[in-house]
This record gives C-alpha cells, structure tokens and sequence, in this order.
C-alpha cells in the first residue's frame, strides 16, 4: 500500500468484522501503510468533502446522523460519504450526502445469501442506484466471509473516476 499514492490519498473506514475485537492494531497497521483512517470525520479534498463513518456508527441512525451533523457538510459542494454498508440512506440524502461508497454485501456471496441480500438491501444490494437525491454505489468487494469461495457472484475492485 506504501507504494500506491493516489494524488489526494486513500481513506478507509472500518467494517463489521474490523470491530469483532479491538481494532488498534489492524488500523495502526493501515495507517502505517500511508492509507488514512477516517475516524468519523471529514475531509475536503479539492473542493469535495468525504466523510469517513465507521460501521458500528453508520448502522446506528442517531449516531450516523450526529457524525454527519458534526461533518459540517456544505451543501453547495458534492461530498462522498465512506460507509461500509448500505444502511442509512434516508439519513444520508437529508443530511446532503452527494454520494455513498459501500459494500458490505459481497454481492451475497453464494446461495441462498445472494437472494437473501436482495431482500435485505433491495436494489442497494449492489451497483449505483438513486435513493431521493443521494446516489449510493455498493460494491460487492473482493473479500468473502465464511467460505472462501464465491458462486453466481465476482468478486470486483472497482475503480472510480471524477471529472
């Protein structure tokens, strides 16, 4: 990770399995490599704000909707919310999010999960979608939980560009 420098950096914000246990040293770890921890806080980055909200806090409405209040967004500028799962979007669109980066789902990862997902996060269960204002991309990863193995979903890097 040392070795990838994106001209305005990398972020990262934890996800369910990064909080089973304390995760000081996963995320010294990740700072250490040059990847910068948003720790429910906001960043402006040539004119475009990106919130960082950990899992435990992004799933929990009050505590979503007090790190966005707290952001300070400005509405008249686009803003990326980094959030692992695709929860809290009605939250996310009032507080004037432009768009939400998640993931999460795995896609479902493997029957009956694929169809289980879908039930779940409807049609935020992945791809880029509209909820009100708000677009909200949700990747399926390239990570799997359980068994190491996908069936009827791909795993994916997805790479995203700004012009």
């Amino acid at each position: 990770w040392k070795r990838i420098s994106p001209a305005l950096g990398a972020y990262f914000v934890t996800g369910n399995h990064e909080e089973f246990s304390d995760p000081t040293k996963y995320l010294d770890a990740i700072s250490n490599a040059g990847v910068r921890v948003l720790n429910n806080e906001r960043v402006t980055l040539d004119g475009l704000d990106i919130v960082g909200v950990h899992y435990g806090d992004s799933v929990r409405p009050e505590r979503l909707r007090s790190v966005l209040q707290g952001a300070g967004l400005d509405r008249g500028r686009a803003s990326i919310l980094l959030a692992h799962s695709p929860h809290g979007l009605k939250i996310a669109e009032e507080e004037g999010v432009s768009l939400q980066l998640s993931g999460h789902t795995h896609g479902g990862q493997l029957l009956p999960f694929t169809w289980l997902i879908r039930r779940v996060f409807r049609e935020y269960a992945y791809g880029l979608n509209r909820f009100g204002k708000l677009m909200i991309f949700t990747s399926s990863g390239c990570g799997t939980w359980g068994p190491p193995m996908r069936v009827g979903t791909r795993p994916e890097i997805v790479l995203i560009e700004f012009e």
